[in-house]
């Protein structure tokens, strides 16, 4: 996929700092806008209980930006519906597929965004070879890969994950019922993965999704309802070149509901500011090499200051109803990994 000019010249304007957020602070910020999106969803045409075209109403009245159709080894065109739904600057439609393959039992899904044709299961000799495989085929066709709820059936580890090249998205919140965000019975939480992979030197962006089937009935936390994470997407316009390239060079973050009005990263601190809502509190985190809490900031401007001995920083926002908003990582001192 073609680099941007803009990105071309965050990496000149911090190539020392090289952080996910580089473009954020050139001049073109400016002209960024956040996009609201999500990459993982199901339809009727596999085990959804909605039409496509149910689905995609479901998401644009509910001010998504942008939306991926991914169901289980099924290409939904999008052409179509996009004629219908989508509106320059308001709502896009991109077309997507689970790539759903297993080893040995185990489920081993990993999405494929923008593809033009449907990827078949590549299978392999081992879990990081199959993973591998369908990342690759995936990547032949100009699409982007990003690896799916590690914790279903328990079948992905972060040596599985930090072993597989040209990925550059996992993800490290999914809606569904049954995927074990939080890790359990000796096993790690996603995030415990996510810095796992990170301390190893492998750079990987954290991502929300719904992975919703149930549009219809009740909305219960046994249920994967729509609604529940997500992606804002910092970029210049809403095409799904624009938004993936931006999302493939860190210039987002995660969410189950937090909203962050703004991002920044020099090569001296981190800075956020968060979107308040009347009666909420905000704690923040700032976490680094091995998952080690680096600083903990209570409000709605949180800063942290580099000491120059930091591998990466992230941080972790905490509302005070529950819901939680991820950043990308940054190295400090070097280029990404």
């Amino acid at each position: 996929m073609r680099k941007s000019q803009t990105f071309c010249a965050s990496l000149l304007l911090f190539s020392l700092l090289a952080p996910a957020w580089a473009g954020a602070q050139s001049e073109s910020k400016s002209k960024k806008k956040w996009y609201k999106g999500n990459t993982h969803t199901h339809t009727t045409h596999s085990d959804g209980d909605s039409t496509p075209a149910e689905v995609v109403k479901w998401y644009k009245e509910h001010k998504y930006h942008f939306l991926v159709l991914s169901d289980h080894n099924y290409l939904t065109r999008v052409e179509g519906m996009n004629s219908i739904y989508g509106a320059e600057e308001k709502f896009l439609l991109i077309p997507g597929e689970e790539v759903t393959d297993a080893f040995e039992g185990k489920p081993i899904h990993v999405n494929g965004l923008n593809i033009n044709e449907v990827v078949p299961p590549q299978h392999g000799t081992s879990v990081v070879e199959t993973i591998q495989n369908n990342v690759d085929a995936i990547r032949r066709i100009e699409g982007v890969p990003h690896i799916n709820h590690p914790n279903f059936q328990w079948a992905l580890t972060a040596d599985h994950i930090r072993m597989v090249k040209n990925d550059k998205l996992f993800e490290i919140y999914n809606g569904h019922a049954r995927v074990h965000n939080l890790g359990g019975g000796g096993s790690p939480s996603l995030e415990q993965m996510w810095d796992d992979i990170l301390t190893s030197g492998k750079l990987i962006y954290g991502i929300a999704v719904d992975d919703a089937h149930h549009f219809k009935g009740e909305f219960s936390p046994d249920r994967a309802n729509p609604g529940r994470g997500w992606v804002m997407v910092r970029a210049e316009k809403l095409s799904a070149p624009v938004i993936l390239e931006a999302m493939e060079n860190g210039d987002f973050y995660a969410t189950t509901g937090v909203t962050l009005a703004d991002y920044q990263v020099t090569s001296k601190a981190i800075g956020i500011t968060v979107a308040s809502r009347p009666s909420f509190k905000y704690t923040t985190t700032f976490i680094g090499e091995g998952g080690r809490v680096l600083k903990t900031v209570y409000g709605e401007s949180p800063t942290y200051t580099f000491t120059g001995k930091e591998k990466y920083v992230r941080a972790r926002v905490v509302n005070s109803g529950g819901s939680v908003a991820w950043t990308q990582p940054v190295f400090p001192g070097s280029r990404k990994p």
